[in-house]
């Protein structure tokens, strides 16, 4: 019992994830309200699941909320290492540009000490 309800609700996260991704794509393109088109495709989700599975509305739920869970700790953890590598590039970048300024500034100075050292001396 144990297994079959593992197996179904993997089938059913699979299911669901996939139902999710066509029905935004789907929206996307038709420029359907998501919100209403999610709701039918839940709604046609459980009554497949129901009838071919016959998957109780607790596992059903179970499904939705583990997918939702997924997602949110997917963009939690994705989303502070994205901030944190650009600032990372951002804070190398600048390190780079005022090491090229710093230098460009010596190279100047120099230039023009040796210029009025060279004018001093002729």
């Amino acid at each position: 019992v144990g297994v079959a309800v593992v197996v179904v609700v993997v089938v059913g996260v699979v299911g669901v994830a996939v139902v999710v991704v066509v029905v935004v794509v789907v929206a996307e393109v038709v420029a359907v309200d998501v919100v209403v088109v999610t709701v039918v495709a839940v709604v046609a989700v459980y009554v497949v699941l129901d009838v071919v599975v016959a998957v109780d509305v607790v596992v059903l739920v179970a499904v939705v909320v583990s997918v939702v869970v997924s997602v949110k700790v997917a963009v939690s953890v994705v989303v502070p290492v994205v901030v944190v590598l650009v600032v990372a590039v951002v804070m190398v970048a600048v390190a780079v540009v005022v090491v090229v300024v710093v230098a460009v500034v010596v190279v100047a100075v120099v230039v023009v000490a040796v210029v009025v050292v060279a004018v001093a001396v002729v």
